[in-house]
């Protein structure tokens, strides 16, 4: 009998939707088509307008550090860079003190875009349908888990 039981718990944590990967992985895609009508307007996809939102939050990074900040890997990052830069938001210039570090800046018109990107968190909240309370909650419980991930990860 304990087998049973035990096999129908098995069969029920197997199912798709009791997978809080999928569950991750589905609202995510969800919520990326919701953002990209929105930053379509500014003339951004979501990967670039998470590039933009780190340097609004701090102008003049190195490469390693943006990558950090978005835990993309520099293979990733750099060609989303290389778009930025084409379209006038970004620079990128060596290191005058490390020429082997790269730093990102934001140009006038990147720093301008920042007042046509204010609307775009009331947008989504609206879009969730959650309250302020529920998204900082949501938000907070997310990143903790991240950081038990890592942990659980490096001590692989």
């Amino acid at each position: 009998m304990a087998d049973a039981t035990n096999s129908s718990a098995t069969d029920d944590w197997l199912r798709l939707d009791q997978q809080l990967c999928f569950a991750l992985y589905s609202t995510s895609l969800a919520m990326t088509k919701i953002y990209k009508p929105i930053l379509g307007e500014l003339g951004l996809t979501y990967p670039q307008y998470l590039v933009m939102l780190v340097l609004w939050e701090t102008d003049k990074l190195t490469v390693s550090a943006l990558g950090e900040r978005l835990t993309l890997d520099s293979g990733t990052l750099t060609p989303l860079l290389k778009r930025l830069e084409v379209a006038g938001l970004v620079t990128r210039a060596r290191d005058e003190e490390d020429e082997r570090r790269v730093l990102v800046s934001l140009t006038d018109a990147g720093r301008r875009l920042r007042a046509s990107a204010e609307g775009i968190p009331e947008k989504m909240l609206c879009a969730t349908q959650c309250s302020i309370e529920e998204i900082q909650t949501l938000t907070a419980r997310l990143h903790e888990m991240r950081t038990t991930l890592d942990n659980a990860r490096s001590e692989d």
